[in-house]
């Protein structure tokens, strides 16, 4: 029974690391986001380490899932039992830190595959941390699948695989896209709210100073208000979360007007996404402007869409003579849209029919 239940854990917990893993190795860009928020000063106020969030997340996820390999066929068991708790120990402490302190809204265990909350992420690292307590109590119990030269042969070609996957999708795009975005959506429906849909329950709470001292009134007791008390502030407490449609905080902005509307509906438009100009690939940046004449020239709209200030937009002009016009959209968003910087997206009437990376435009169908 024992060894059963020893055996169990190791293919569970092995196979969960390589599922994690292959999941944010799939889009290593997203998950150094995630970090990016770990690191910042609202949270474990570790500025220092924003710059290399992406060289992090990919040592993280190849490191991750050939472990989890590593697990499987009982490859240096010590070590990689050892390694395997000093990681879970770890995300368990960040999962309940944003939980508890309610930091950050989602962990990014897997990506956009799967949303989880931060307590239903530090209840799973709970859990996985049980599974892999009982390997490490059991660690004579993990036995090698194959012999030593084998074993050497296939935990070097996880390695590499995994280097490679990491390779590709950085310079190319993620294999599978799980996000809102992906080739097929149309970002009309996708701002839909369905009819009946649960909405927002919020309690607004209301400051007011009284004698010198601040208290606070629900909007049942502002029939009551004591004699001179005068309005500090409000408060919104969210009690429960509305529906909230896949795409939202998606904008068109020119001039301070949204075009949303308009640009949505056009059958052939072409889209630059680069949400930070200044952090925009030179490489990239230099290709637009040939590709925007060659689109004009087969009946497309072309535009930019960016977060970036208009100094930064007027230098981007003046640096690589672009003659479209940027649209101002949320960086997140844009960020959500797609990973590269710069990127081209093709919409018809609203539905993204390809995407592709500045290193593929070749592959771009006009």
């Amino acid at each position: 029974m024992k060894n059963i239940l020893v055996q169990f854990s190791r293919i569970f917990v092995g196979l969960l690391f390589i599922i994690s893993g292959l999941i944010k190795l799939n889009d290593p860009v997203g998950f150094s986001y995630k970090l990016g928020e770990y690191f910042s000063e609202p949270v474990l106020n570790l500025p220092f380490l924003e710059p290399h969030a992406l060289a992090i997340a990919l040592f993280v996820v190849i490191l991750e899932t050939v472990l989890g390999f590593m697990l499987l066929i009982g490859f240096k068991s010590r070590f990689t039992i050892w390694s395997l708790l000093l990681m879970i120990v770890f995300f368990t402490f960040l999962t309940f830190y944003s939980a508890y302190f309610n930091k950050v809204t989602d962990c990014g265990c897997f990506g956009d595959a799967l949303k989880l909350t931060p307590w239903q992420s530090f209840t799973k690292d709970i859990i996985l941390s049980v599974f892999i307590f009982i390997l490490f109590f059991n660690i004579k119990s993990i036995k090698p699948l194959f012999n030593r030269n084998f074993q050497n042969a296939l935990a070097s070609l996880a390695v590499v695989l995994c280097c490679f996957m990491g390779y590709w999708v950085l310079y190319h795009l993620p294999l599978k896209d799980f996000r809102a975005y992906k080739v097929g959506t149309n970002i009309q429906k996708g701002m839909e709210i369905p009819e009946g849909a649960p909405k927002a329950v919020v309690e607004m709470v209301f400051v007011y100073n009284v004698n010198g001292v601040n208290q606070n009134f629900t909007e049942k007791d502002l029939m009551n208000l004591p004699a001179g008390a005068t309005f500090v502030d409000r408060i919104d407490h969210v009690i429960s979360e509305g529906y909230k449609p896949p795409i939202h905080d998606f904008t068109m902005e020119l001039d301070n007007s949204d075009y949303k509307d308009e640009l949505l509906q056009e059958p052939k438009l072409l889209i630059f996404v680069a949400y930070d100009l200044a952090k925009a690939d030179k490489k990239g940046m230099q290709i637009l402007e040939s590709l925007n004449q060659k689109a004009k020239s087969k009946g497309y709209k072309v535009i930019a869409m960016t977060a970036s200030s208009q100094d930064e937009i007027k230098k981007t002009k003046e640096n690589f003579g672009c003659t479209f016009d940027f649209y101002f959209c949320d960086g997140t968003t844009l960020k959500t849209i797609e990973r590269a910087n710069p990127s081209i997206v093709i919409l018809n009437k609203g539905t993204i029919v390809q995407k592709v990376h500045y290193n593929d435009v070749d592959l771009l169908k006009l």
